[in-house]
Order: structure tokens, then C-alpha cells, then sequence
């Protein structure tokens, strides 16, 4: 069974079974504070184990756990609350942290979706010179859970494709595709965090360029 309506849940349809609870429904917005939202994804959880304890349940969390920039924001404070529910309550867990993901809809919030959108609507806007961050093709996860994470047990998963593109690499991918030129300035600022991806990530995404990766991408999405 699958929890949520968003983009990962419509990504995952075609694994929808009976015997696997497959947790998508949430908070997604990173820089959400309000109490109230982390509240009801975690009472979501809570009803849905207890009428299905018997069953698999694989989670959709985030890689910016990592981020020791963000150990005190809300929303990695209730990621790692829920995270630790998971693990201390249920028998059988996945859970994947995951990156960036990019894909059709989505929450406009997203790294992705916000530059296209600026850049397409010749809108100014800045960019951290220093920051760099993980993408995700949000078709990698349905096919990742078939691979491999259908079928493992009580483990946590870094998945994201590895490599951490810097801010103008994007926007000039984006560019490039919408044959328009962004309008925005630089700021001195920002950062990036490490992450450590098992070998099996590697595997899953070997032969691939970051180049060939962020084309894709724009290709597919823009």
C-alpha cells in the first residue's frame, strides 16, 4: 500500500503491493517551522503501523540529515524523530534518504524547480557561489526499489546520484535547454555536505557522467 499523493507516490504506483507500506505522504518542504505539520505526518505513521504491523515499511527521508549546517532546523529534527520511530518500532524497515529529486510537478520549493522557473520567467535572482547539492531523478527511485531496496531489511540508505553539482552547473544546464539566459547575481556564501554512498550506489550508477546526468535531466524535466 502506498501513503501519499505527491510525486514520489505516483512514481512508486507500479510497486504498490499489499504486503509493503510504502510511506510517502509527509512534510516536504525543508523550511517548514510550523509544529503542526510535523505533528500530523507523525500520527499519520503512527495509525498506518498500528493497523499494519505485520508489514514492511519503507520510508522516504532525507540525505540533508547529513548537513551539519541544518542539525537544528525543524525539519531535520522531525526527519531523525521519525527516522528513530521507524527503527525502534517496526520489524521490517527501509528507509531511504534520498537527495534533490527532480521530475515533473513536485513541490515548486525544490532546488530544480525554482531555478527553471526563474530562469524561464526571466526573473532575477541569486545563487550561493559556494554551494553545492545532490540530485536525484525521481525515476532513479522507482527503479532503485526494484533493484535493490525491495529487497532489503532494517537498513538506512543514502541514495542520491553522487555527485555534488555546483549551483552555476545547473542553471547553465537549464539555460542551455530553455535556450535562455538567466538573470541573477552571485553571493559568497554557501556550502555542501559529504555524503558516504554504500558501493551498491555506486554500482546502480556507474557508466554515468555527472555531465551526462544533469542533461539528462534538463532534457526530460525542462
Amino acid at each position: 500500500m502506498i501513503i501519499g499523493n505527491g510525486i514520489i507516490a505516483n512514481a512508486i504506483k507500479s510497486y504498490d503491493t499489499a504486503d509493503i507500506v510504502f510511506f510517502a505522504s509527509g512534510v516536504s518542504n525543508s523550511l517548514e517551522t510550523r509544529t503542526s505539520e510535523f505533528e500530523r505526518e507523525l500520527s499519520l505513521l503512527k495509525t498506518v503501523h498500528e493497523q499494519n504491523k505485520e508489514k514492511k515499511i519503507i520510508y522516504f527521508s532525507t540525505l540533508s540529515i547529513h548537513d551539519q549546517s541544518k542539525q537544528e532546523s525543524p525539519y531535520v529534527i522531525h526527519k531523525r524523530n521519525i527516522e528513530d520511530y521507524i527503527k525502534n518500532n517496526t520489524e521490517d524497515y527501509v528507509i531511504l534518504r534520498i537527495g534533490n529529486i527532480v521530475g515533473k510537478g513536485g513541490n515548486p520549493n525544490t532546488l530544480f524547480n525554482f531555478l527553471k522557473t526563474q530562469i524561464t520567467n526571466e526573473t532575477e535572482f541569486a545563487i550561493h557561489s559556494k554551494a553545492r547539492r545532490l540530485l536525484l531523478d525521481i525515476e532513479d527511485i522507482s527503479r532503485f526499489l526494484e533493484s535493490r531496496c525491495l529487497q532489503a531489511s532494517n537498513k538506512i540508505i543514502n541514495f542520491s546520484f553522487p555527485y555534488n553539482f555546483d549551483l552555476k552547473e545547473i542553471v547553465m544546464a537549464i539555460e542551455k535547454e530553455t535556450r535562455q539566459k538567466a538573470r541573477y547575481s552571485e553571493v559568497d556564501e554557501g556550502d555542501f555536505y559529504k555524503v558516504d554512498f554504500e558501493e551498491e550506489i555506486m554500482t546502480f550508477f556507474s557508466g554515468i557522467s555527472p555531465e551526462n546526468y544533469l542533461e539528462k535531466l534538463t532534457r526530460k524535466y525542462i
